[in-house]
């Protein structure tokens, strides 16, 4: 063997300390690397001087880790509106011709609703129509619709009519009452001047009074036109009617109902002086089976009395025999009014020479004229 030949074993054992200085040096270095880079430098050693050479690194995140805003936290503002792009100018508006309708609505519409007449002096000024915004015409058709109707004016009357000449009248009354037969007197002043009537009435049997009535009012074109009636019935309590022209309406004391005043209407003392003054004012109207329509009052309500000329009989009377048209009312079907009876001499005035009464269960009464007291025989 050479003397130059070394045995592998012991050159092994030679390296070993020089490879753990080397790995000792290593681990320091790598220590101090991490010290550093938790300080936020990372320093080099120097190999030419004593003292070490730092380099200094910053860290900066990164821009797209920086948080972005939530909407809610900020919200995006909208977008600005579009301009409107300004339209062609209309072209100057030719000479008014023949209204033709237009697709916009125009300026000022076509139908208002109607105004109150500016001279009334109650009006306030925010109700005045002039001062409210203008409708538009359907709405102004609509609002129109609904105004209510101007009142009727008052029909043209049906009838001719001459009142007659004022009379006191005077009658033999008889009644039967529960199947017993009763006497009495009653009487009629009936007084007719300078366009004004008054009528008043009365019914007794023995002692007591079982039927008192009053009207008046005027005498216009359709005759008689009542604006009180009074009746009075035994043992029942005094009522009025009321034929009201400043406010056109008919109303009752007895009740609460009201119909409207429309001219020619009559109260059940009135309308048998209304029925003389047909007959007085044109005798053909009265015909057999003709029929005389009048609206008539009563205590309590008013109803159509359809009068039925029955015809010309012959009664007997204080005066011997007189010719009178037999007219009579007939109730309405289950109604508990009375059926009246009236016949009017043609010979005197178209005065009621009788008139009669008669209740539902039978029961009448009846007045027959004894006498006549006008202004030329007093």
């Amino acid at each position: 063997m050479s003397i130059f030949s070394v045995n592998p074993r012991q050159a092994s054992k030679r390296r070993m300390p020089w490879r753990m200085l080397a790995l000792l040096l290593l681990s320091l270095l790598l220590h101090g690397m991490f010290i550093n880079w938790g300080t936020g430098r990372l320093s080099f050693p120097s190999l030419g001087s004593g003292e070490p050479q730092v380099v200094s690194i910053a860290l900066q995140p990164a821009a797209v880790a920086e948080p972005v805003p939530s909407p809610q936290a900020a919200p995006v503002p909208p977008p600005p509106a579009p301009r409107r792009k300004p339209g062609p100018r209309p072209a100057p508006a030719p000479e008014p011709v023949a209204a033709e309708p237009a697709s916009t609505p125009p300026e000022e519409p076509v139908a208002t609703l109607p105004a109150e007449p500016a001279a009334e002096p109650s009006r306030d000024v925010q109700d005045d129509p002039a001062d409210a915004p203008p409708a538009p015409p359907a709405v102004a058709e609509a609002a129109a619709s609904t105004d209510p109707a101007p009142p009727a004016a008052h029909a043209k009357p049906r009838y001719k009519a001459l009142p007659p000449p004022s009379a006191d009248l005077r009658f033999e009354v008889q009644s039967l009452r529960e199947g017993q037969m009763v006497y009495g007197r009653g009487t009629i002043s009936w007084h007719a001047a300078n366009g004004r009537y008054a009528v008043h009435g009365n019914a007794s049997v023995l002692f007591f009074t079982v039927l008192e009535f009053a009207s008046e009012g005027e005498l216009d074109d359709s005759g008689v036109a009542p604006v009180l009636y009074s009746e009075k019935r035994f043992r029942r309590s005094l009522t009025n009617t009321h034929f009201q022209r400043e406010r056109e309406t008919i109303s009752f004391s007895a009740s609460t109902a009201s119909y409207p005043r429309q001219g020619g209407e009559q109260d059940r003392a009135s309308v048998i002086w209304q029925l003389a003054a047909i007959g007085l004012g044109d005798a053909t109207q009265f015909q057999p089976g003709a029929q005389i329509d009048l609206m008539v009052a009563g205590s309590r309500d008013m109803d159509p009395w359809h009068i039925r000329v029955i015809g010309e009989e012959q009664l007997a009377s204080d005066f011997g025999t007189i010719s009178a048209w037999h007219v009579v009312r007939n109730p309405k079907p289950g109604s508990y009014d009375q059926r009246i009876d009236i016949w009017l001499s043609p010979g005197h005035y178209w005065y009621p020479v009788k008139i009669r009464y008669t209740e539902t269960g039978g029961d009448f009464l009846d007045m027959s004229l004894s006498k006549i007291e006008t202004a030329a025989s007093r």
